[in-house]
């Protein structure tokens, strides 16, 4: 793989992966399996590595579960809830004890104990207790801010509402979940009554305790188990066993499997042993959960952007199930991706019936790219065929095998449509890119309703009252067709004949609701507005490096302008220099600004609003907060690994090589190239004890 395919496979994953998570973590309908999903993270992290200079601004890897849904008001975690890195073979686990013992440097005959519990497959919930008395129940939401669902949570069974003896303020992360018995209890329940019935326990849990009247959560046999904690007044205590045997004394339901082992032979042995049992448990898991169990080597051993050092969750492989591919449909995506889903005839898998599979992009039916060369993970797909599919815990499985044995006689390789389904508008495939997408832009429908769902999402302009629904309502009758016009409905339908209070559904409140709800987003910080547009590669995490460098909407417009002139151009340079941009995001963000209808759309929205500048971040009490900071050579006082882990602690941006953005080099014995460089750049070289005293030692 070159960079040019590298940075295209990047882009497609960041944005499958996207897709997935909102399905998911948001509206607890997930569009592909667990397997499918692990495989699409794993295949990001792999390119990553490879090509680390590549790394996208909205990388998978940088983020933690979903957006908050509709409905709920905002809790946000005074500790982010990370989620776990993944493994899938046994070897992987001797990888991660000896790679813990190493950031350590620890001997390998020092004693290094570990917690192995079942990973619940469930929805995560933080319970925070404030003198005994529970107070606020919060989802994980994406890690940062959560979704408060302390009315639901109160109606669990067996979920402690007072503590006695407990630290005086107390926060209980665990796992919501529903027994295999109760589960079958609800869906016959729900068949009875009319009612479609739910796909697995995992999305019945997570749906039913998300509900907004919580006597519908009461009537739903939900089950908690605790797992870990948050912010706490004093510690649990010493090790990770004693903390959930804590807990467990505290009146929290704890996972019984839950062992405290000392070698990777032993924990691989829990794994199997459970792996075995997994039927017979009465409840879902999908992997065991390894964790050092000494608190303190915990907090040494830290997180990394959005998972932990000392935890690994071990999963387990998928269920396989044989069907027939009866046809292939092609989905329109926001930004005009052209998206195969195969139409199979229904079959269970893992004790769910599922009739759709992923099908990614042409080079995976075909099975070979656009120079027929085989590509990873592709198949020659044709209509008609017996398919093997697999999932894991999800509806949306994924095509894992083709047995061309069976194939009926005349299937003929499947023809990728190169005209648009939902406008007509000719679909095209840049080079590199291993998506065709249509290029009606504005007149397609498909990307029109996607976008003004992108604008209004919550990452986005958040408007209160308007969401996926009401976007696509209105749109389909005509009332909004751009952003603009969504900043125009007090002006086109408050008042007269055509009225929005007027619609079915919707009242003279409702509507007044509505059209003050969207003056209140009028005001909007630059880096949302960037976000909403919705140009392509540009995430949340890109879209605030951009209004953080550029500070105004007027500049960064400019700006834009001026980079348009040619690779040549200062501007252009300066974009590209923007670390995390890149030459694939350049051209995105100018190409976007210099269409006619794009910019003209783009114009009138910012017309209608207030933009907000972006100050650049405030650098607190730390002296290298905003530093950039290289660390080479040898140290001594501890790894090169807790040191950087310990600059970024402080506000610092830690870089692989010296240039003249560099801000201080730390050398330790051996430093060899980097120290030559930084002095012949005049970069601040400073000593393991220098640094130390800089940052205020350990």
């Amino acid at each position: 793989m070159d960079e040019k395919t590298a940075r295209a496979e990047l882009a497609r994953l960041a944005a499958r992966i996207a897709e997935a998570d909102r399905a998911y973590h948001t509206d607890d309908a997930p569009v592909i399996d667990d397997a499918t999903y692990d495989a699409l993270r794993r295949r990001n992290e792999a390119i990553e590595a490879r090509f680390p200079a590549l790394k996208r601004p909205d990388s998978p890897s940088e983020k933690v579960g979903g957006t908050i849904a509709e409905g709920f008001s905002k809790v946000e975690h005074e500790q982010r809830m990370l989620s776990l890195s993944n493994a899938f073979e046994d070897e992987e686990i001797t990888e991660f004890v000896e790679r813990v013992r190493k950031y350590l440097g620890l001997a390998r005959d020092a004693e290094l104990a570990f917690t192995a519990e079942p990973k619940i497959d469930g929805l995560s919930l933080s319970l925070r207790y404030e003198k005994g008395v529970l107070v606020t129940a919060a989802t994980r939401g994406d890690g940062s801010v959560g979704e408060n669902v302390t009315a639901n949570a109160r109606t669990i069974q067996g979920l402690p509402q007072k503590l006695s003896g407990a630290p005086d303020l107390l926060e209980v992360r665990g796992e919501v979940y529903m027994r295999h018995d109760d589960f079958a209890e609800l869906n016959r329940t729900q068949l009875a009554q009319g009612k479609k019935p739910f796909a697995n326990p995992r999305n019945a849990a997570a749906g039913s305790l998300r509900q907004l009247d919580a006597e519908i959560t009461r009537a739903r046999p939900l089950a908690f188990f605790a797992y870990g904690w948050g912010s706490l007044s004093e510690p649990l205590a010493d090790t990770q066993m004693g903390a959930i045997e804590r807990l467990a004394a505290l009146g929290f339901e704890t996972n019984p499997l839950t062992r405290r082992l000392s070698t990777p032979e032993d924990l691989l042995a829990h794994y199997h042993r459970i792996e075995e049992d997994r039927a017979t448990l009465g409840y879902d898991i999908d992997g065991v959960v390894y964790k050092v169990d000494d608190l303190e080597l915990q907090r040494r051993l830290g997180f990394r952007s959005t998972t932990p050092r000392w935890a690994l969750a071990h999963k387990f492989p998928a269920e396989l199930a044989w069907t027939r591919l009866e046809g292939i449909d092609i989905q329109v995506g926001r930004t005009g991706a052209l998206s195969p889903v195969a139409r199979l005839r229904p079959v269970t898998v893992g004790g769910v019936v599922v009739a759709n599979a992923t099908l990614h992009n042409e080079d995976y039916i075909a099975g070979r790219d656009s120079r027929g060369e085989e590509i990873r993970e592709g198949k020659d797909i044709r209509i008609g065929d017996r398919v093997q599919v697999y999932r894991a815990g999800d509806v949306i499985p994924k095509i894992a095998d083709v047995d061309l044995a069976a194939r009926p006689d005349g299937a003929e390789p499947y023809v990728f449509p190169d005209t648009c389904p939902e406008c007509g508008s000719e679909a095209i495939r840049e080079e590199g890119d291993a998506v065709r997408r249509c290029t009606g832009g504005l007149i397609c429908p498909a990307q029109a309703v996607e976008r003004l769902r992108h604008f209004v999402s919550r990452a986005a302009f958040d408007i209160e009252g308007l969401g996926a629904r009401q976007v696509e309502a209105l749109y389909r009758d005509e009332w909004i067709a751009e952003p603009a016009d969504i900043f125009r409905l007090r002006a086109r339908y408050g008042s007269g004949p055509r009225q929005l209070k007027n619609r079915e559904g919707w009242g003279e409140k409702s509507a007044a609701n509505l059209l003050n709800a969207i003056d209140e987003r009028r005001r909007i910080p630059l880096n949302r507005l960037i976000f909403a547009l919705g140009i392509r590669h540009v995430g949340e995490n890109a879209a605030n490096l951009l209004a953080r460098h550029y500070g105004t909407w007027e500049a960064f417009a400019q700006a834009m302008d001026a980079a348009a002139e040619g690779t040549d151009a200062p501007a252009w340079q300066a974009l590209n220099d923007i670390d995390g941009v890149g030459e694939v995001m350049a051209t995105s963000l100018v190409t976007t600004l210099q269409q006619d209808r794009e910019r003209a759309s783009i114009e009138r929205l910012v017309a209608e609003l207030e933009v907000e500048a972006v100050a650049a971040p405030d650098p607190g009490d730390s002296v290298v907060a905003g530093k950039t900071v290289v660390f080479t050579g040898k140290l001594e006082r501890m790894t090169r690994a807790e040191a950087k882990s310990r600059a970024e602690a402080l506000g610092a941006k830690v870089a692989g090589s010296v240039s003249a953005r560099t801000d201080y080099l730390v050398a330790g014995p051996g430093a060899g190239s980097k120290a030559t460089k930084a002095a012949e750049l005049g970069v601040e070289v400073l000593d393991e004890d220098a640094w130390l005293t800089l940052t205020g030692g350990l």
